[in-house]
């Protein structure tokens, strides 16, 4: 099986074999029928996976599956190389909810030309032990919080939001929080929305052969995120990505834009 056929092969895992289902009340709800974020076997299977790619043993490590050709996100990377072009090719991104630098290792090759590269994730309190304790270096860094990253460095030049407003408890508050620190740049990619004007708060089930874990998973309102983002930010582009899921059997497509704080 080669890469593609791989890749596909984990997305009808996802997106078929275990889907969203559900449509509850409160996270609180929906919770209750997950085994949450912080199941161990999520980290470890994420550690080893990423471990094997900084060695060098693997070449994409993507929701800890190992592939031996990457399967490039193209609009994040074009995103990302336009926002080091206004920045005389520099570039400091501040990744949240990153995992332990699954994008870093993913587009590293297309961005180490560059003058200065800094990769800053924000997890949670576990992923950055473990990212602290085993990947971090130089260029990649772990933060428990986007404000001990201001305080230590100052204001990067991106903020990098990669499929993680589904998972967050209150996203439209974390969204507004985020916006409020003046970033230059707000980077949104790879997010499944709602198919209609409203939000769903479903669970997500991910299949066994990837690893065993449940957890609480929104399909926000497209419309709303923009609305928020443009309240001080201008838009620069929307995309769409190659990947997409199945909510009640409609294709969802991920998709994501780049917005420029207005001066």
């Amino acid at each position: 099986m080669n890469w593609k056929e791989k890749l596909k092969s984990v997305i009808r895992r996802i997106t078929q074999s275990s889907p969203w289902t559900g449509n509850y009340t409160s996270w609180e709800d929906a919770l209750r029928h997950t085994s949450g974020y912080d199941a161990p076997a999520i980290l470890e299977k994420v550690k080893e996976a990423t471990l094997q790619v900084k060695r060098g043993d693997a070449v994409y490590e993507r929701d800890s599956v190992l592939f031996d050709k990457i399967e490039y996100s193209w609009p994040l990377l074009a995103n990302l190389l336009f926002v080091a072009s206004r920045n005389k090719q520099s570039l400091k991104v501040v990744d949240f909810g990153g995992a332990l630098g699954s994008s870093y290792f993913q587009n590293r090759s297309y961005l180490a030309h560059l003058k200065h590269l800094e990769w800053n994730v924000v997890e949670q309190e576990n992923f950055v032990s473990a990212g602290r304790a085993h990947l971090q270096d130089s260029t990649l860094r772990f933060f428990y919080s986007v404000e001990e990253y201001l305080t230590l460095h100052g204001t990067p030049d991106v903020i990098l939001l990669s499929c993680t407003l589904p998972y967050i408890e209150r996203p439209y508050q974390l969204l507004e929080q985020l916006l409020s620190y003046n970033i230059p740049f707000l980077l949104i990619d790879s997010t499944y929305f709602n198919n209609v004007a409203s939000d769903r708060l479903s669970v997500q089930k991910i299949p066994p052969a990837i690893y065993k874990a449940s957890y609480p998973a929104w399909f926000l309102n497209y419309t709303r995120i923009k609305q928020l983002v443009e309240k001080n930010y201008s838009v620069h582009t929307e995309h769409q990505n190659d990947l997409f899921i199945v909510l009640d059997g409609v294709r969802i497509p991920y998709r994501g834009l780049l917005a420029e704080r207005r001066q």
